[in-house]
């Protein structure tokens, strides 16, 4: 008999038992090892995705805030020349005023020194003078109001424009940079 013989066979089977116990415990801690290093892994994943989610955010809060600040400094000088507009209309329409009061007044003479002339020539003479002055008040208010809204439509589409440019300008020279 050899010496293997002299152990007994439930002992086989003990040291049987022991061997896959502690193969297996093995395995355990190196899952678990594996395990810890897959959640620090993944929390260091969790770290960057939200680092990323803030600066994008920033970023684009920021973009908003260029955007916006275009916009209104855009819309201020709309507001501005629009103003000066109107005051310019204002201060044309009180020089056509004083041209309607002229043409009004040299009616009047007019008529004051056509007395004496015989009564078929002034009588032409008054309605072509008539004729005349009321073309002239209707295309000088006319001419006012036309150039008033051209002015007030050329700014707002400049405003428009230099807005568009504004915001296009800082997109290109983005998408170039993201293009490099």
């Amino acid at each position: 008999m050899t010496w293997l013989g002299a152990v007994p066979a439930w002992c086989w089977w003990l040291i049987a038992l022991v061997v896959v116990a502690g193969g297996q415990q093995y395995r355990v801690v190196l899952a678990q090892g594996e395990t810890a290093e897959a959640r620090t892994e993944l929390a260091d994943y969790r770290l960057v995705i939200a680092e990323n989610s803030r600066r994008a955010a920033a970023q684009a809060r920021a973009e908003e805030q260029r955007r916006q600040k275009v916009a209104d400094e855009e819309s201020e000088h709309a507001r501005k020349k629009l103003e000066e507009v109107t005051s310019r209309a204002t201060a044309a329409e009180s020089a056509a005023g004083g041209l309607r009061g002229e043409i009004a007044r040299l009616r009047a003479g007019h008529r004051a020194t056509c007395d004496t002339i015989a009564t078929q020539q002034r009588q032409a003479g008054t309605a072509a003078v008539v004729v005349l002055g009321g073309l002239l008040e209707e295309s000088d208010r006319m001419a006012g109001s036309c150039a008033a809204a051209l002015e007030r439509s050329r700014i707002a589409g400049l405003a428009c424009e230099a807005t568009y440019n504004g915001l296009s300008i800082k997109e290109r020279n983005r998408s170039e940079q993201s293009l490099r």
